[in-house]
């Protein structure tokens, strides 16, 4: 004759698992890739010799700000890791 085991309160209390997993931030990792950095680089590149046009209107651009925008912007484009931009 077996007897069953009883559940202790040790076992019976299990945390569970709360909130969303894929909602939370990751502690660490890179938020832009190498390739988005190299993007942005040569586009500064072109910022600074004066030969950056900005697409539409084809104007030069004056404002660093705007050089980057438009390399992250690029390296969207060519699938390279990066946030979306902000809406």
């Amino acid at each position: 004759m077996t007897t069953k085991k009883k559940a202790t309160k040790k076992n019976a209390t299990k945390k569970k698992a709360t909130g969303n997993k894929a909602a939370k931030k990751k502690a660490s990792g890179r938020k832009y890739g190498p390739a988005a950095g190299k993007q942005v680089e040569i586009e500064m590149r072109e910022f600074k010799a004066g030969k950056l046009k900005s697409g539409r209107s084809g104007k030069t651009v004056t404002n660093p700000k705007q050089a980057i925008a438009i390399g992250l912007s690029e390296a969207r484009k060519k699938g390279a890791k990066v946030p979306p931009p902000k809406s």
